[in-house]
């Protein structure tokens, strides 16, 4: 360990992440963790991994790395209907990168990991002589057989999100590019959007029995809705005119910018159109709009106000 971090893996560790163990965590004194399900409960497991300079910008603040960390594992939990009841974590730490900085992380998953419920339970820290890699596994339950997966869309079900969606890629083109226009207040939340995303655990969990697919977004509206075409065999429909856009969507291309533009992490999810005002009570508070139709075919196609499907510049990010 470089001696600009000033101590050792281990007094690592024991000073900065034992602190946010949780029960079955032993401490973080042994080589892993141990859980016990409660009757009649499955485990769901996610993964993600994030680079600095890819998934985050290399001058992001250490709270809201730590916080979109946690929080992109969550959201995938939420698309599944779980609850969260803890993660692992591996993170490989520059050799020059200051020990305050890895302490203001440490704070930051503090904060989201209190605000969700959960704890630490293991994981493993490293040097390394690149970019700043971490990686984050969480783990969530829920009833069993009560998961909500991507291959259930039906012919005839609604298309629905919630909240608003290009908020996040508006805020990366503010940090990335200088963008500029819109009021001020519209602007810090679009960063707020982008560097700490908010996982709709709840919202997740009150679909289920109720949506028939689901899926967070991530890498952009359409190109997510596409997962779940694939998966489902279906055509998704989406009326652009219909979707809930950010405030600031304009500044990025509109709609068209907004459903290609990633780092939403809202919930798009289809469901019979009879029982949309049972998913609007059942939401919590969040906005849920009905967006499309799940129709005959393939794929995830954009309408415009008259019905023509729209040829979009990409369906959203592409990691490869």
């Amino acid at each position: 360990m470089d001696p600009r971090m000033g101590s050792g893996e281990f007094d690592l560790i024991a000073r900065y992440f034992a602190p946010l163990a949780g029960p079955g965590a032993l401490g973080l004194g042994d080589d892993a963790a141990i859980l016990t399900p409660p009757p009649g409960q499955q485990l769901v497991f996610t993964a993600d991994a994030m680079i600095a300079g890819v998934h985050f910008l290399g001058d992001d603040p250490a709270p809201d790395v730590a916080a979109k960390l946690l929080a992109v594992n969550l959201s995938d939990l939420a698309a599944m209907g779980a609850r969260g009841v803890g993660y692992l974590m591996t993170a490989a730490w520059p050799r020059d990168l200051d020990e305050s900085w890895i302490a203001a992380f440490a704070d930051g998953l503090g904060e989201m990991q209190a605000g969700h419920g959960i704890a630490l339970l293991g994981g493993d820290t490293v040097a390394t002589d690149g970019p700043l890699c971490l990686s984050l596994t969480a783990i969530g339950e829920l009833p069993m057989n009560s998961a909500l997966r991507r291959n259930g869309a039906r012919l005839g079900d609604g298309i629905f999100v919630s909240g608003q969606i290009g908020g996040a890629g508006v805020g990366l083109r503010i940090l990335r590019d200088g963008l500029a226009g819109g009021a001020e207040l519209d602007r810090q939340a679009a960063i707020d959007n982008y560097r700490r995303p908010q996982p709709r655990l709840a919202l997740g969990q009150s679909l289920r029995g109720l949506a028939s697919s689901c899926i967070d977004v991530s890498d952009g509206l359409m190109a997510d809705l596409g997962h779940v075409a694939a998966q489902s065999s279906v055509r998704m429909e989406v009326e652009l005119e219909r979707v809930p856009l950010s405030p600031l969507a304009d500044l990025i291309g509109g709609a068209v910018g907004a459903v290609t533009a990633g780092d939403d992490y809202e919930l798009a999810f289809t469901a019979r159109p009879e029982d949309e005002n049972r998913l609007l009570a059942a939401a919590a508070g969040v906005a849920v709009t009905r967006i499309g139709t799940v129709v005959t075919g393939q794929g995830a196609v954009a309408l415009d106000g008259s019905g023509r499907p729209i040829t979009l510049p990409r369906s959203g990010y592409r990691h490869f």
